[in-house]
């Protein structure tokens, strides 16, 4: 019922209602003077035809002449709703130049508004992952420590070459993917249920183009250094070599991508935040899948093709023939075609880094023979903790700036120092300094199990392990602070991190891991342990 002009407001048990009324009551005086426009009730509902009015905390007696002064009790002159301002609007200020009521973008809740991690939270959300990755680098190596004396690896040396280089684009590859879908989630593109089946497909198959491309590139590289390095090119070793290596790139990036499609929607089920978990799990599998899967196909390819020569160039074809599928589905997306280009420039590149490490490795090996089993493990590490802030820089990026745009904590500068990239007051020092502490426990958990299991050449001595410490906090804090500038760096410049950066870091990581491993070798070596097992 609206009350008549000049009689007090009844009583109600609510604010709501009390507000409600105070607005009808308006709107009934408004009409006894000639007012037309509506009245809107606090939750976006019209009534009567009043302008918008706001409760006020004044008051007059019960036969004011003020409409915009309605009476209250004593009792109800406190704020009916929250005190922060709203406007009054009248019809030439609702309506634009045009007379068109203008439009303003939706301020979104506040409870869109994710709140910032804390570094608890990130350690117990990486603590799984990050582990289970640093035995995946163990079991890797023992892998290969164990196929490397099977008859495939005898025949054909080139594999030994083949089997870093796929690994590492592997890697790459996987790592891309899981920063590329983590971003995606984040930012709620997997809520649609159609939507997030054409991200998810488009991406597999620009894995497996990327897949594709690589794993024939690397192909050729090996038999190209056969060629170079000792003068000879054998038909049959190639086309086995070829058809592996299209075979174990191909088969392990479907799994792999599957395997991270999954991680990724079940954190997502589970309310974790898949920056914080997939890319460490990508690291761990994509290493163990490859060796094994390469192994497989090789020892396959060699038995087969000498009595069957049409087997190899077949296999080699029909991958080769399935490249325009997955390009015409990657082209459909406009996501995934801008990656093709930025991401498979940077993984080449990436390669080419790696490189520069595996000749820093051979001549290592021919010094100190027990620096072998660690290599993986230092690189490995370093490599998941960069990748995983890597990945949430991104998406922190993605979701609260525009291209080429700089956030508000680093349009100041282009620099960093090292000290602010973990110590600063930005978003990103805290998960800095949370992956850093992570190193100590994760390392010393992969020389421990490296110990128990008796692997390698090298017993982990005092000495040792305060070298090994030592050269893999170097190793962190260099990479997270390259992390920093390279993808606030590429953000500027309008390339998107997600799809670049991680493949640079990790070569970044191989280098530095192998580099700075080596160094604690020839340090040791110098202090008076001159065996070539340092650490026994």
């Amino acid at each position: 019922m609206v009350p008549s002009a000049g009689t007090p407001l009844e009583r109600h048990d609510s604010a709501q209602d009390l507000e409600l009324d105070e607005i009808v009551f308006r709107a009934s005086r408004n009409e006894d003077n000639g007012g037309s426009s509506q009245a809107k009730v606090p939750d976006g509902r019209t009534h009567g035809t009043a302008a918008v009015v706001v409760p006020t905390h004044k008051h007059a007696d019960a036969n004011s002449d003020d409409v915009g002064e309605p009476y209250l009790p004593s009792n109800e002159r406190e704020p009916l709703i929250s005190p922060a301002p709203v406007t009054v609007a009248s019809e030439a200020q609702r309506d634009g130049p045009d007379g068109k009521e203008s439009e303003k973008e939706p301020i979104k809740p506040s409870e869109d508004i994710e709140p910032a991690e804390t570094a608890c939270a990130i350690i117990l959300q990486a603590f799984g992952p990050l582990f289970f990755a640093g035995f995946g680098q163990v079991g890797a190596g023992l892998i290969l420590d164990r196929i490397q004396h099977w008859h495939v690896f005898d025949e054909i040396p080139e594999l030994f070459t083949l089997v870093t280089s796929l690994v590492g684009l592997k890697g790459n590859l996987e790592m891309t993917l899981a920063s590329r879908l983590s971003t995606l989630a984040n930012l709620g593109k997997f809520d649609n249920s159609k939507e997030r089946f054409n991200h998810l497909f488009c991406n597999v198959c620009l894995v497996e183009a990327q897949a594709t491309f690589l794993s024939f590139l690397a192909a050729i590289v090996a038999m190209s250094l056969r060629w170079v390095t000792n003068g000879e090119f054998l038909w049959q070793n190639a086309w086995v070599l070829a058809a592996s290596s299209l075979s174990t790139g191909c088969s392990a990036a479907l799994i792999l991508a599957i395997m991270m499609i999954l991680v990724i929607l079940a954190s997502r089920s589970l309310r974790i935040n898949p920056d914080n978990v997939a890319t460490p799990l990508a690291a761990s599998f994509g290493d163990l899948v490859t060796m094994t899967i390469l192994a497989q196909m090789s020892t396959f390819f060699l038995q087969v093709h000498p009595k069957q020569l049409w087997v190899c160039p077949t296999a080699v074809a029909l991958f080769l023939l399935l490249t325009p599928v997955w390009l015409v589905n990657v082209y459909s997306n406009a996501t995934t075609k801008s990656t093709l280009t930025e991401g498979l420039n940077a993984i080449v590149c990436a390669m080419l880094i790696s490189s520069s490490s595996g000749y820093i490795l051979g001549y290592s090996i021919r010094k100190f023979e027990g620096i072998a089993v660690y290599q993986p493990v230092i690189n490995g590490l370093g490599g998941n903790l960069v990748a995983v802030q890597a990945s949430r820089m991104s998406t922190y990026l993605h979701k609260h700036c525009k291209p080429k745009v700089l956030p508000d904590y680093a349009t100041d500068r282009i620099c960093w120092k090292p000290w602010h990239v973990l110590f600063g007051n930005h978003p990103h020092s805290v998960s800095a300094r949370a992956l850093l502490i992570f190193t100590a426990p994760g390392h010393l958990t992969c020389l421990l199990l490296i110990y128990l299991m008796g692997a390698g050449h090298t017993s982990t001595s005092f000495q040792f392990v305060c070298a090994y410490l030592t050269a893999a906090f170097l190793q962190g804090i260099l990479l997270l602070y390259a992390c920093h500038l390279v993808v606030h760096w590429m953000w500027q410049v309008g390339t998107d991190p997600d799809n670049a950066s991680i493949p640079y870091l990790t070569a970044l990581g191989d280098f530095l891991g192998t580099s700075l491993l080596a160094l604690s070798f020839l340090i040791l070596y110098s202090l008076g342990d001159h065996d070539k097992d340092v650490g026994d």
